[in-house]
C-alpha cells in the first residue's frame, strides 16, 4: 500500500502564493502544500513530536471530530497522550513503526496499522525505531447510550481487512471497513475508500454525516457542494453535514482516502451530547 506523508519544510520565496486552499460555509480544502513547518502544533506530555491539526470542532461547521497528522521522531512518544477521558480515537499509521500499549498490552504498528481506542482507555505510544514515524489521529467525544456498552479497543492492519466492493460497481469502488456496520456500540466509522481509475460516485451524496477525507493516494475531481475541485494525495477535505459530494477518479493509479463519519446516533436536539 502507498500512503502520502507530509514532510514539512517551507516553500521557496520564488514560489507562487496562489493555491487550492478554500474554506466555505459547507466545505474546506487543505492542500498538501500547506503542510509546512510553520503551521505545526505541539501537545503536552509528548516528546519528539509535531502535528498538523487539519480538523477541529467549530460551531456552525463540522462539530463532531478533530483530526491530526502526527510526526514522531525516533525516541519520541508519550505516556500520557490523551487528556480527555470522554474521547475515543482511531490511529492510522502511514510510515515508520510505533509501539502502542493499551491497558498494558503491547502492539507493534507499521504502515497500514489501525487502532481503535475507546473512551477511558489507558494507552501510550512511542517510536522505538530509527526512522521517523507518522500517523493520523482522529478523535471524537463518545456518545454514550443507556443499554449500549462502549466498544472495546482493537488493533489491526489494512492489509488484514478485505475491501468490500460497492454494489453494481465491478470493484471500481470499494470500502475497507474496520468495524461492522451493524455494531451500534460504535458512533463513528473510519474507513478507507478506494476508487480504481475511472471509478465514480455516480450521484451527489447528501447526508447528515460530517466527513473528513484525507487523500492517501492518487488524484480525482471531487464535487463539494456546487464546486468541482481537483484533489491529490496529501490533500484534506472537510465536509459539513448535508454538503453534496461526488467524485471521478482520475488515474493512472487508484484514488484512495481515509474517511471519517459520525454514525448510529440520534441527532442531538439540545447541543452535542457527551
Amino acid at each position: 500500500m502507498t500512503y502520502y506523508v507530509p514532510r514539512g519544510g517551507l516553500p521557496s520565496q520564488t514560489d507562487l502564493t496562489t493555491e487550492r486552499s478554500v474554506f466555505t460555509e459547507s466545505y474546506a480544502v487543505i492542500p498538501r502544500r500547506t503542510m509546512t513547518d510553520i503551521v505545526t502544533s505541539f501537545l503536552p506530555f509528548w516528546e519528539g513530536m509535531r502535528m498538523w491539526i487539519i480538523a477541529r470542532p467549530l460551531s456552525g461547521f463540522s462539530e463532531t471530530f478533530s483530526q491530526y497528522i502526527v510526526e514522531v521522531q525516533p525516541g519520541g512518544g508519550s505516556d500520557k497522550p490523551e487528556l480527555d477521558p470522554g474521547a475515543e480515537a482511531v490511529l492510522f499509521v502511514t510510515t515508520g513503526e510505533l509501539e502502542l500499549t493499551i491497558d498494558g498490552e503491547q502492539h507493534t504498528m507499521t504502515d497500514g496499522g489501525y487502532a481503535f481506542l475507546p473512551p477511558g482507555a489507558r494507552w501510550t505510544l512511542h517510536n522505538r525505531g530509527d526512522e521517523v514515524a507518522g500517523f493520523h489521529w482522529i478523535r471524537k467525544s463518545y456518545q454514550h447510550v443507556d443499554g449500549v456498552e462502549a466498544p472495546e479497543a482493537f488493533v489491526t492492519n489494512e492489509k488484514e481487512v478485505a475491501p468490500t466492493p460497492m454494489p453494481d460497481t465491478d470493484g471500481a469502488w470499494a470500502t475497507t471497513r474496520f468495524v461492522d456496520l451493524a455494531d451500534m456500540r460504535h458512533d463513528m466509522h473510519c474507513t478507507i475508500v478506494t476508487f480504481q481509475p475511472g471509478g465514480v460516485i455516480p450521484f451527489p451524496e447528501t447526508h447528515v454525516m460530517e466527513h473528513g477525507l484525507y487523500v492517501l493516494q492518487g488524484k480525482a475531481m471531487y464535487l463539494l457542494n456546487r464546486d468541482w475541485v481537483e484533489v491529490e494525495a496529501g490533500d484534506f477535505m472537510w465536509l459539513r453535514a448535508f454538503c453534496p459530494q461526488a467524485c471521478y477518479a482520475g488515474g493512472p493509479g487508484p484514488f484512495r482516502y481515509l474517511l471519517y463519519k459520525d454514525v448510529n446516533r440520534h441527532a442531538p436536539l439540545t447541543g452535542y451530547l457527551r
